[in-house]
């Protein structure tokens, strides 16, 4: 470590990101992330504003572009669109780095009374808090993501959420950063970071081990029925027999519930009576309900608009909808449509979705079940999640279909955030995809089963439900909006004699 920091502060900035995004991927180099921003913060410390900012963007650069390659290889797209999403996410998320380094520099040098280091956890849960917000928020980029392995280390997220974590792994570089700047000895400053990572995996054991018992045990059967997505349109009749297949398949093992991905199916159901209705009759002979994805149109306007849905056919009964409330910008709809429209009246191409969001937070009723779903992009935000379980939801399921990038990482990363909400919300966790990861996750977020990625095949399993949720469950993001206003108020105090 001693070595990088005498490097050029260019190429240190560089190697701390990029260390940083090879521990969001599915390569056990979590603890990466332990030590990575020390590079970073030695920076900061020795850089004025201005290259502060600089240095913060470059970091933003390397860390994001190496996190989230797999933007870029989306099958589902055209080149040009997903190229230009991939730079635009790169360059949007570096920014946020670039203001690291403002407020870094702005506290350490203005007032020397409150160390730039000691505040630079409050700072990096103050930006990951404000990313969070509005049609770009990006919380899939939250530091927590890269812990997702250690959940012994992480059950403090039932009270903190994501930003806890955030929190903690600034602090643990803060402490190597001093440990190399000999403010603190090599004895003292590895004990200190020893004590933190053991302190807290000792007693997420220990909250594991008190968790209480279920309330409930739900049967469910997840259907992963590996189909191309850039195919499957075109071969719409084959693949509505091929998932009536899996659907009698799954009726074998008597769940109460069955469940199917992210638009598993080649047609409007709202409107296709006949295959709906073939899906119907299925459901009522066998007395098991079906949650499948499925695209719905409106008009509105003079103009056609979808909505990416999930449609619950309950046996004996007219179904039930809950239509995507988050939906990804540029892919789902248009962010900028005063840009885009023009360009389509002049035959450029411009691949963009024209889905509208919904604006319902279902909780599903049936029997003894009780659940939301959510689809796809919405298991990366905590919002979404706390709110369904906050109205009753005692588990949830994750629909998706992350075919459209292949075998890269991103399926992975996805994956992997079903484990914090569970964590967070105390909650077990169905997660459905089309090419995978399908599984079942625990409220402690342990993984109970899943499914290989690009693998045909269908989850028969029990999970465990919880009524209670937890901490964050009700109070939400209480800890980041602490922080967060400790942090405004020092960077008022700080800038307190532009005012006067």
């Amino acid at each position: 470590m001693i070595f990088f920091l005498n490097l050029n502060p260019l190429i240190q900035v560089i190697i701390s990101g990029f260390l940083t995004g090879l521990a969001f991927h599915p390569l056990g180099l979590g603890f990466l992330a332990w030590v990575s921003f020390v590079p970073l913060i030695h920076v900061f410390n020795i850089s004025l504003l201005k290259k502060s900012i600089i240095y913060g963007y470059v970091f933003g650069l390397s860390f994001n572009s190496t996190a989230f390659y797999w933007i870029g290889v989306n099958s589902g797209a055209d080149l040009i669109t997903v190229l230009g999403s991939l730079f635009a996410a790169v360059f949007y998320l570096a920014s946020f780095w670039a203001g690291a380094g403002f407020l870094f520099s702005l506290i350490s040098k203005e007032n020397q009374h409150i160390s730039g280091n000691i505040f630079f956890p409050f700072i990096i849960v103050l930006i990951e808090y404000v990313r969070s917000f509005g049609a770009l928020g990006f919380p899939w980029s939250n530091l927590a993501l890269s812990q997702s392995k250690y959940i012994y280390f992480i059950q403090f997220m039932e009270v903190t959420g994501t930003y806890g974590v955030s929190f903690v792994i600034i602090g643990l570089n803060i402490v190597l950063y001093n440990v190399t700047q000999k403010k603190i000895s090599l004895l003292k400053g590895l004990s200190f970071f020893s004590l933190i990572i053991v302190g807290l995996s000792i007693a997420g054991v220990g909250r594991i081990l008190s968790l209480p018992n279920s309330d409930q045990d739900i049967r469910v059967a997840v259907v992963q029925p590996n189909v191309n997505p850039n195919t499957k349109w075109q071969n719409k009749k084959e693949i509505i027999v091929f998932m009536d297949s899996l659907h009698q398949e799954s009726i074998k093992f008597k769940p109460d519930l069955i469940i199917f991905p992210e638009t598993a199916l080649p047609s409007y159901l709202v409107r296709d009576n006949r295959t709906r209705g073939t899906l119907q009759s299925t459901v009522n002979s066998s007395d098991i309900p079906l949650l499948t994805g499925t695209i719905h149109t409106s008009f509105e306007n003079n103009f056609r608009y979808y909505y990416n849905s999930s449609m619950l056919i309950i046996p004996q009964k007219k179904y039930e909808l809950y239509s995507k409330i988050h939906l990804v910008p540029f892919a789902e709809y248009d962010l900028l449509p005063s840009v885009f429209h023009p360009l389509t009246k002049l035959n450029i191409n411009i691949d963009r979705g024209n889905f509208k969001s919904g604006n319902n937070y279902k909780v599903f009723k049936y029997k003894n079940l009780l659940f939301s779903n959510l689809i796809c992009y919405e298991s990366s935000i905590p919002k979404i999640s706390r709110t369904f379980v906050s109205k009753g939801a005692e588990f949830l399921i994750i629909q998706a279909n992350d075919g459209w990038l292949g075998s890269s990482f991103g399926p992975y990363q996805h994956f992997e955030l079903a484990r914090l909400r569970a964590i967070e919300n105390r909650i077990p966790i169905v997660r459905c995809a089309n090419t995978g990861i399908s599984g079942i996750i625990n409220f402690d977020g342990s993984i109970k089963t899943k499914v290989n990625l690009n693998e045909e095949k269908i989850i028969f399993e029990s999970l465990s439900t919880n009524k209670n949720g937890s901490f964050y469950t009700k109070y939400g993001d209480i800890f980041a909006i602490i922080i967060s206003i400790i942090s405004i108020i020092v960077i008022l105090f700080k800038c307190r004699k532009y005012f006067y």
